[in-house]
């Protein structure tokens, strides 16, 4: 029996850091009214974050990525003007120059208080910030199907949105830090290959069952079937500072996923390597981003990742096509060409210390670009 075509609807989610205009370091207890009027401006399509500095948004279920585009610039326009009438500004970045983790504090929440509780010292350094796209898949064992193809690919997606070089003032030398970070969580990474639906709820049943966790939501995976939403949610991502950068990492996602059911009408599928390979390209996303080499597991080679971009721009052409999104798509050729977030954070860097600044007055040069390329464009 023929799986009908999926919607194909996409959404995004993005979490911003909320910083002080006159030290730029994050605002660790905004007043209440910051939320009070982004609710008021963005109704439900605005939350709290496990850290008072951050605030999530989400797009409305969305038929075209220019849709999505246009609803994500709103939210991000609307943030922006909420935190400048305080005196604070937004930025759009994965983790903050130098903010130190310790001196945050947490949302008053009940599930952020079960979060502190029960991962202490793990949660509490979670001072970072990702993106999330859904793609509506309203098939159950197709969702799973396509998690266990599409996981192949989220390296590459990591590589084009690294937006984390810096951690409590340093050059980690990463390019995507808050990988680092947040795997120190449980339940991170790859998700698990299943055979069906089914087998996949009879694995968190166990979790569930024998009280470990509440439900799906608590599995952090880089890609997971959502438990609110029949969608397959892309999870790895930092958040791009330029919204456009984020609409190409999202469009890229979708595209590669209607290639993925593409490929399977016609009987094919992309083949599933091991974790620990998959691992490797990830680790190797984190640390050099568009300007390093994964492996092509085919040939057994490195490949710039350059040379990887193309291969991909062609791979989904005809699924970018028929979705309306080959722009967005090719617009990785420029992110690759001019570098992600996080090169162009540590060219501002260098360029400051090498004119005499201090590394803190570097690192402020820093947080007034990411200020700038978050509203750019919306």
């Amino acid at each position: 029996m023929a799986i009908p075509k999926p919607e194909f609807t996409i959404g995004i989610e993005e979490e911003y850091l909320l910083v002080d205009r006159d030290t730029r370091n994050l605002v660790q207890d905004p007043p209440e009214s910051v939320m009070k009027d982004a609710v008021r401006k963005l109704e439900g399509q605005v939350g709290h974050e496990f850290l008072r500095s951050q605030i999530e948004v989400g797009t409305r279920i969305c038929s075209t990525i220019q849709e999505a585009r246009t609803d994500l610039a709103r939210l991000r326009k609307a943030v922006a003007e909420v935190a400048e009438q305080h005196d604070f500004a937004m930025i759009a970045a994965s983790t903050h120059p130098f903010a130190e983790w310790g001196e945050q504090l947490t949302t008053d929440n009940e599930r952020y208080h079960m979060l502190a509780e029960d991962l202490q010292v793990v949660v509490r350094r979670l001072v970072i910030c990702g993106m999330h796209v859904h793609v509506g898949i309203g098939d159950n064992d197709l969702r799973i199907d396509l998690m266990n193809q599409v996981s192949y690919f989220v390296p590459h997606l990591l590589a084009l949105s690294a937006s984390s070089p810096f951690w409590h003032g340093r050059d980690t030398g990463l390019k995507s830090y808050r990988m680092s970070v947040f795997k120190a969580l449980p339940r991170t990474g790859l998700p698990e290959v299943f055979s069906s639906w089914s087998e996949y709820r009879r694995h968190v049943d166990v979790l569930v069952e024998a009280g470990l966790i509440e439900d799906a939501t608590k599995l952090w995976w880089d890609v997971r079937p959502s438990e609110r939403y029949p969608t397959l949610e892309m999870r790895i991502s930092d958040v791009c500072t330029g919204i456009d950068d984020g609409v190409t990492v999202a469009a890229l996602y979708l595209s590669l996923l209607h290639m993925l059911y593409r490929r399977r009408r016609l009987n094919q599928r992309w083949r599933t390597y091991a974790d620990m390979l998959v691992e490797e390209n990830v680790w190797r996303a984190q640390r050099y981003g568009v300007e390093g080499s994964l492996m092509d597991f085919g040939t057994g080679e490195l490949i710039p990742y350059a040379e990887l971009i193309e291969e991909l721009i062609d791979l989904v052409s005809e699924d970018a096509d028929e979705l309306g999104c080959v722009a967005e798509v090719e617009h990785a050729r420029e992110i690759v060409a001019r570098g992600t977030s996080a090169d162009r954070q540590l060219e501002v860097y260098r360029a400051a210390m090498a004119t005499g600044a201090d590394e803190q007055e570097a690192l402020r040069a820093v947080v007034d670009l990411l200020i700038h390329e978050s509203v750019a464009g919306v």
